[in-house]
């Protein structure tokens, strides 16, 4: 199988395009670092290309079986002005793009990116893909960027929006930067720790997308985060308890929205979404519940 991947040189591009690799298939990935030497591979081709833009890039997609969608810039940054339309337009604008791109005359399955931030701040509900968006900026770019993606399906393209959860893996993602505070003994809840905080493991999203693409009944939205979504307090005892590391010093809300702006507001939002969809067409994680997941993560393994 042909694969097209944009966001390729980033934390889950990276990953996913390797494991893909390893199930024999072909991989065009797409970013926008000047070249990626992470992957060496026969069948791995990397494109340097700004997909905000329309370019040459665009030609790859006339012969692919599938596209993922990954691009967008992180939203753990001071969200200027400047940078909102950034973050704004490195994934709408990407997605059109793609879309444009792709043509009608073959199947052709896209597997686009979303968040549940997606639902805005739901406090306590709980949230399947049954329900409306809410309200709040990360919330309009969700329902944009699924809304360009969902204009493939006028090509007869199987679409499939992702709404990832925070992602958890190794040598990065939000592991990478929630662990020096735990190991300096600074680790602790955001806030007053109340509000829900949906996760996945990278290997079980890893899963997810290939589970999506070998169904070809499978479309629409899709809650990418683990059946039991967790407290931010549960989350911040979990990584102390398995660092062995005070995890009780909390971060006061007030601090966060001084420190980092409208992104610190966004951090204190609460969502609690569980993967509906996803476990009633069959898939099983292999990370169901916090503990799992981060021991996974952050021992070494004896050899």
């Amino acid at each position: 199988m042909k694969i097209f991947i944009t966001g390729g040189n980033g934390f889950i591009g990276n990953h996913l395009s390797t494991f893909l690799l390893n199930r024999g298939n072909h991989v065009t990935a797409l970013g926008t670092a000047a070249d990626t030497k992470q992957i060496i591979h026969p069948n791995f081709r990397y494109i340097s290309a700004d997909a905000t833009l329309e370019g040459t890039w665009q030609q790859e997609l006339k012969k692919v079986d599938a596209v993922i969608n990954l691009a967008g810039k992180t939203i753990f940054k001071r969200w200027t002005k400047r940078y909102k339309e950034l973050l704004y337009n490195s994934r709408i604008l990407t997605t059109r793009n793609l879309v444009a791109a792709m043509p009608a005359d073959r199947k052709i399955t896209l597997c686009s990116a979303s968040a549940v931030g997606y639902y805005g701040d739901r406090g306590d509900d709980i949230l399947t893909e049954a329900d409306s968006s809410g309200e709040g900026f990360l919330a309009q770019i969700g329902r944009d960027w699924e809304k360009e993606a969902l204009k493939a399906a006028d090509k007869s393209i199987r679409v499939a929006t992702m709404r990832f959860g925070i992602v958890l893996g190794r040598n990065g993602g939000a592991m990478a930067k929630m662990m020096p505070a735990f190991k300096s003994f600074v680790g602790g809840p955001l806030g007053d720790g109340k509000q829900w905080f949906s996760w996945i493991h990278l290997n079980d999203l890893i899963a997810a997308v290939l589970f999506i693409i070998d169904h070809p009944d499978m479309e629409g939205p899709f809650n990418f985060c683990a059946p039991r979504p967790v407290r931010n307090r549960e989350l911040a005892q979990t990584i102390g308890k398995i660092l062995k590391r005070p995890s009780s010093l909390p971060a006061p809300a007030f601090m966060i929205r001084l420190v980092l702006g409208e992104v610190g507001s966004t951090v204190l939002e609460s969502q609690r979404a569980i993967p509906d969809r996803l476990t009633k067409n069959g898939f099983t994680f292999s990370y169901p519940d916090l503990e799992s997941a981060i021991r996974e993560i952050v021992e070494v393994k004896k050899p």
